[in-house]
């Protein structure tokens, strides 16, 4: 399968942490406004999608804002956050799982994925999925999960309890994407975050070919087609 044509251009918005935020044609997708973005990551969302509960990504109050701020606005999300939130707002809320796929205010969405990553073998696994946005994107939340789809762009977790640098690094690979861009960051320092740059760049051991770069928060880039 190749990559999915559309005319319209996708702008990514990189948020705090792991969040991003995704614009097309006077529409605005939000991934994982969690407690480590900004207050304001998630206003003025038309779409909101959650991969799972930590709290890096699913932050209520952001969500509330953000479903109060736009009365059309609507959430794709795993049963174990939509349970906290869908009585707040009766048919906004939608659960999604993996293989679903929808249309939201004009974005086409993938669901991939099903559990989290292992933090320890001691704490039990809980549900993450992924999304890939317009054929285009794909965000995994907290996973590394091959998506059963070629995408151009990835969203890459480089640094959690649950990943390593050579998984990072093998998972860039395994996806083959043209274009990496740095999330789940909110930890790094500023060491940190040159480290990886020089380890996913030029200087490390080469990411089978995708360009990789890193977004300050509010930073905007068009993604290719």
């Amino acid at each position: 399968m190749g990559f999915d044509t559309n005319d319209a251009p996708l702008g990514l918005t990189k948020q705090g942490h792991a969040c991003v935020r995704l614009h097309k044609e006077g529409r605005t997708l939000v991934i994982d406004p969690g407690g480590f973005s900004e207050q304001e990551a998630a206003l003025g969302a038309d779409v909101l999608l959650v991969t799972h509960e930590h709290p890096d990504h699913f932050d209520e109050l952001r969500l509330r804002a953000a479903m109060e701020d736009n009365p059309e606005a609507e959430i794709w999300t795993l049963r174990s956050v939509a349970d906290q939130i869908s009585g707040a707002f009766p048919g906004r809320v939608h659960v999604v799982g993996h293989g679903d796929t929808f249309e939201a205010a004009g974005f086409r969405i993938e669901v991939h994925g099903e559990l989290h990553a292992v933090i320890h073998p001691d704490i039990p696994r809980i549900t993450n999925v992924g999304f890939v946005v317009d054929g285009l994107v794909f965000h995994p939340g907290d996973a590394l999960t091959v998506p059963a789809r070629p995408v151009h762009t990835l969203l890459l977790p480089v640094h959690a309890p649950w990943n390593k640098y050579s998984e990072v690094l093998d998972y860039v690979r395994a996806v083959g994407p043209t274009q990496v861009y740095d999330i789940h960051d909110g930890l790094l320092n500023d060491n940190g975050l040159g480290l990886f740059g020089r380890m996913l760049g030029a200087g490390g051991p080469g990411t089978g070919g995708a360009a990789h770069a890193h977004l300050d928060p509010g930073e905007r880039v068009s993604l290719a087609r």
